[in-house]
């Protein structure tokens, strides 16, 4: 499967951002100028600015334009629980380590509601920066009855809220745990840290209509590599 062009360009950008093509400060090219250098339309144009600034690479200005920011890797945690925000929510190259189906009570995850011999995909990614760094593990869990045929989809750029909506599953909520950890040694050795490293967990689940679980993941990200926020803007008061 080709990959869509908004994510092409996208990584084209981040990557001459983490080169230091594009140092802090730069403007990036507009909405019109991006569908005229890659002849694409103004809501693939639009998402490749959107999605590179909900990242924290880049700040958008009304009027002014977009700018790369200064400082460390940034991530927004809204995008780990905010199913109408689209796209990978780490950008940069993904690779699944393994894809599997297996009973629940294997999973490695905590799955509430979910009979411990029932069958589920066990997906196994990992996120690399563009230096071939590995920055995150996400290890996500959905019961195979849900998308049997999950496991024929181009997993490296599959998203699975994204894939909800196009078989029309009917996820309505999710939730994000934080939860602080010790490393354990295979983990460790996936992002290539000391075993027992303090790390966050990013934990989410996400539930159905009729409350029945849709999906379990978790991500470990490395923290000397990323830092997440959480933005609110603040409208004006009436008449100001």
């Amino acid at each position: 499967m080709a990959v869509p062009a908004y994510l092409r360009i996208r990584n084209e950008i981040e990557q001459q951002i983490r080169s230091g093509a594009l140092p802090p400060g730069s403007r990036l090219p507009t909405e019109a100028e991006l569908q005229q250098v890659h002849l694409v339309g103004r809501a693939t144009a639009q998402r490749v600015l959107s999605e590179l600034a909900q990242a924290g690479l880049v700040e958008r200005h009304r009027r002014r334009g977009t700018f790369v920011t200064d400082g460390a890797r940034q991530e927004n945690l809204l995008r780990f629980v905010n199913t109408s925000l689209p796209g990978p929510k780490i950008p940069g190259r993904h690779a699944v380590e393994s894809a599997q189906v297996v009973q629940a009570h294997d999973a490695g995850l905590d799955l509430p509601g979910v009979d411990d011999d029932i069958p589920v995909h066990q997906l196994r990614r990992l996120k690399y920066d563009v230096d071939d760094n590995v920055i995150a593990v996400e290890l996500s869990v959905i019961p195979f009855s849900l998308a049997p045929r999950l496991q024929e989809e181009d997993l490296d750029h599959l998203t699975t809220h994204d894939y909800f909506a196009h078989l029309g599953i009917p996820a309505v909520k999710s939730r994000i745990y934080i939860d602080p950890i010790a490393l354990d040694a295979a983990t460790a050795a996936r992002l290539r840290v000391p075993e027992g490293q303090a790390v966050i967990r990013l934990r989410r689940l996400t539930w159905l209509a009729d409350g029945k679980l849709a999906e379990a993941r978790w991500d470990i990200t490395r923290p000397d590599l990323v830092e997440f926020f959480l933005e609110q803007t603040i409208d004006p008061p009436p008449g100001s």
